[in-house]
């Protein structure tokens, strides 16, 4: 009988059908989080177990087993799965969900790395969109709530609290208190008020203030304190090296919703804006580096300086604009406004569809093969961003195709080279964008799926010619890997026909393991003086001759596998052949065939011996050398010798000596 494992203060950890809990990761006041092993598959596994607190009542427990239901449905590459749901051996709801050994945000500083934080707020920002337009409210977003893979790839987690918009107010615990972390949550979500993405959206600016600067905007001793903070506390100033970033928090962290960002692809439109501006210093200390220059050029440069400054004055016009854009809170019953300046009017870009610059650097991704990696920046990661912002536009949908077009020849290609693990995950991530974006029915699609099911077939093709019965059943788990189960099924019900080790093959020949673990067929029968006959004729090889060289009987009556000295049938083994006779009999044969023969070593004749012949019994050729090859082995007695193994010379023919042959499959 397995020991349990305990708790620290002594207590057995859950029990739950299928997993072995194996020690406890985090505990917080609504869950326990448990390292688990799942035994069907031998993984490591995150098991997150309510607390009887948390979910008191069955009507409770099953509308939470509905929730993480719903939220398994998220097909999104940024966002930690669900496993399976159910209940522990005490009644207690959990669910199982990968374990994240590379840990969560919290544990990472970015305040020296603005590009980073950047990223992982974009994705962050991809999936909340994502799941917004699912009417799906994360509730809890948080640095711990980000984790991240074995790739170094952030994840949301913790789906599991979130709460559909249809389903009414917040959720309380048995205390009183709101569901969520109050260092990071809304001000109307800890009232205990009706909430949507907007509040996701306020999580996220703390987080991405977290990000930037190494702290937290408010920080109390209390949570009491710290929801007071966010709902009262005027919202602090970012450091001189920040500034640029303050407008945009002054937007992300207002206290009202109407005054936020009312989706995320307003807050990305923002948040992209802002690392734009903060690229004028650098352009302003390039235009400083050209000023010793103007000695050298000053006609030119006056013609220059007028440019520079009329650029300056347009990126200026826009600056204040996007600027006051950001600082003025959203107004939805504000009057247009009337611009007399028709300078300015002339300035301003014209308009274009948000999803043009995430197509563009998905275009220049596929070009580079950048398709899922890195995270950085990719093209899977930059077609969701397109679709997310203009899921209509004709150039998204063209651009989702041609992704999905380098993602069905990504993974044909690791089939090919049995890289099986990366051609799933690869596929997980085409079939994801393809139910994400509605295009299942879309030809690309359909051709990926086309174009691996033959990248299968091949693999399956490739071991029947083997008669290799273990990769062949690894075909047939493969097709169910990728979803085709009939053909599993039918790779299944062939691999179980294939004969095993020692039986007849079709078209002659029996199974035996060959070299280096291979399978080779080998014929029991030796060549007969037919056979030889038809590769004499055809190839004009000259006889060997089959007498010793010191004898007169050489000249005066020369013996050939024609004329051995004895009558023979033309089905009896053909003699009088030197070893170069056999190899290059095997070569021709292949060369007619398409098959590889050869002569057999020592070890694949002792599997199966000869067999079938007529007339005298003669010993065979083996390919094994003997001393320094002028000399060949051979296996079996004859007629002349009882050894059952000789060593003779290789260029020449004796006349109880034959060949078979073997075939590599």
């Amino acid at each position: 009988m397995v020991e349990q494992p305990l708790h620290d203060d002594g207590v057995p950890l859950p029990e739950i059908t299928g997993y072995r809990l194996l020690r406890k990761l985090n505990d917080g006041g609504m869950s326990t989080v448990y390292l688990g092993r799942q035994h069907a598959l031998g993984r490591d596994v995150a098991i997150k177990v309510m607390s009887p607190q948390a979910l008191g009542d069955e009507v409770s427990r099953r509308r939470f087993e509905n929730e993480v239901r719903t939220i398994a449905r998220l097909e999104h590459p940024h966002v930690v799965r669900i496993y399976e749901v159910g209940r522990t051996h005490e009644g207690l709801p959990y669910y199982a969900m990968p374990y994240m050994s590379r840990g969560h945000l919290g544990q990472r500083n970015y305040a020296k790395s603005e590009r980073r934080a950047v990223e992982i707020a974009a994705i962050l920002l991809s999936v909340l969109g994502y799941a917004h337009a699912r009417n799906i409210v994360h509730r809890d977003v948080k640095a711990e709530n980000v984790l991240f893979d074995d790739s170094d790839r952030p994840l949301l987690a913790d789906f599991g609290i979130a709460l559909r918009k249809d389903w009414g107010g917040a959720r309380m615990t048995a205390t009183g208190l709101a569901v969520g972390s109050t260092a990071y949550m809304a001000p109307e979500q800890a009232r205990g008020e009706v909430v949507d993405g907007r509040a996701d959206l306020y999580a996220l600016g703390v987080l991405i203030w977290e990000m930037l600067t190494g702290k937290l905007p408010f920080e109390a001793q209390d949570a009491l304190s710290m929801a007071v903070m966010h709902a009262q506390d005027p919202i602090p100033k970012l450091p001189a090296h920040l500034s640029h970033w303050q407008g945009f928090m002054n937007r992300a962290l207002a206290k009202q919703p109407a005054q936020r960002f009312q989706d995320a692809a307003q807050m990305r439109a923002s948040m992209d804006s802002v690392t734009q501006r903060s690229m004028m210093p650098a352009l302003r200390d390039r235009f400083a580096r050209l000023a010793p220059l103007q000695q050298y050029a000053r006609p030119v440069w006056v013609a220059g300086a007028m440019l520079a400054v009329f650029g300056v004055v347009a990126l200026g016009v826009q600056y204040i604009a996007q600027r006051s854009a950001i600082d003025s809170p959203v107004s939805v019953d504000a009057s247009p406004q009337v611009h007399d300046d028709v300078t300015a009017q002339m300035l301003k870009p014209l308009p274009e569809s948000p999803a043009r610059r995430p197509v563009a650097a998905a275009r220049e991704h596929i070009g580079a093969g950048r398709l899922t990696l890195p995270v950085e920046g990719n093209a899977y990661a930059s077609v969701l961003e397109a679709w997310n912002a203009d899921a209509t536009d004709a150039d998204v949908q063209a651009v989702i195709g041609e992704l999905t077009q380098a993602l069905g020849k990504a993974i044909a290609e690791n089939l090919r080279s049995g890289n099986d693990a990366r051609a799933r995950e690869i596929n997980a991530m085409a079939t994801s964008l393809a139910q994400q974006t509605g295009t299942v029915n879309a030809p690309a699609y359909l051709a990926l799926r086309d174009s691996t099911q033959s990248a299968v077939k091949a693999r399956f093709d490739e071991a029947a010619k083997r008669f290799d019965r273990t990769a062949a059943l690894a075909a047939a788990q493969l097709a169910r890997d990728f979803e085709l189960p009939a053909l599993g099924q039918a790779f299944d019900k062939q691999a179980h026909a294939f004969p095993r080790a020692g039986q007849p093959l079709p078209g002659g020949g029996v199974l035996s393991e060959g070299p280096r673990g291979g399978a080779v067929a080998i014929n029991r029968k030796p060549v007969t003086r037919a056979e030889y006959a038809r590769f004499a004729n055809a190839s004009g090889r000259t006889s060997t001759l089959c007498r010793e060289r010191a004898s007169l009987l050489r000249v005066l009556a020369p013996r050939d596998w024609r004329s051995p000295g004895f009558d023979q049938k033309e089905g009896e083994p053909v003699v009088c052949v030197s070893l170069q006779d056999a190899e290059a009999y095997a070569h021709w044969l292949s060369q007619q065939t398409g098959q590889k023969w050869r002569l057999p070593n020592a070890t694949e004749a002792q599997q199966t011996a000869a067999s079938g012949t007529s007339g005298k019994a003669v010993a065979l050729w083996l390919r094994d050398c003997a001393g320094d090859c002028s000399k060949r082995k051979t296996s079996g007695a004859s007629w002349r010798s009882k050894q059952a193994q000789r060593s003779l010379l290789a260029n020449r023919g004796y006349d109880d000596v034959g060949f078979r042959l073997v075939r590599d499959l």
